[in-house]
């Protein structure tokens, strides 16, 4: 399927903030809230590497895609802090992937770790659930998803570089 990788984004958009409607948030020591859906975010910001290499800047209108469905099949609130949180991790990974011309593997990373603190923050904070434990968590769990998958990435350019 030629549009796979963009196809499993935009669901994976509309899951994701489906599920932050759904699922209770853990209370944290100290008394922060924190949402395990955040878990998943990170294979959304890996998704969006992968679809944006199918699409190019095009990834931006998928992203809309998802956020418009998500406004029907989630919280509005959700869905509004959602849109912005992704817009703003967006416009940075997009900034990553157009002028770094790096491995993929190195785009990913450098993505993630831009991305992530920031799509936290501002989630969190359009949420009313803003703490720096809450963030730091919410982010820490984000980057795992995208760790996992870098490491994976890169040791496949590794054994392809060998060959």
């Amino acid at each position: 399927m030629k549009y796979l990788n963009s196809i499993v984004y935009v669901l994976l958009i509309v899951l994701v903030n489906w599920l932050f409607t759904v699922v209770p948030l853990v209370e944290l020591p100290g008394g922060t809230m924190w949402p395990p859906v955040s878990l998943l975010v990170g294979f959304i910001f890996v998704a969006r590497d992968f679809a944006q290499r199918e699409v190019g800047h095009w990834v931006l209108a998928l992203m809309a895609i998802g956020v418009v469905l998500s406004y029907f099949m989630a919280s509005p609130q959700v869905a509004f802090a959602s849109a912005t949180a992704f817009l703003i991790s967006e416009l940075l990974d997009w900034a990553v992937y157009t002028y770094t011309k790096r491995p993929l593997s190195e785009r990913i990373l450098y993505s993630s770790v831009l991305g992530t603190p920031a799509d936290s923050i501002v989630f969190l904070s359009m949420l009313g659930y803003f703490s720096i434990a809450g963030a730091t968590a919410m982010t820490a769990s984000k980057l795992l998803g995208a760790l996992i998958v870098w490491w994976l990435i890169r040791k496949r350019e590794v054994t392809t570089a060998e060959v």
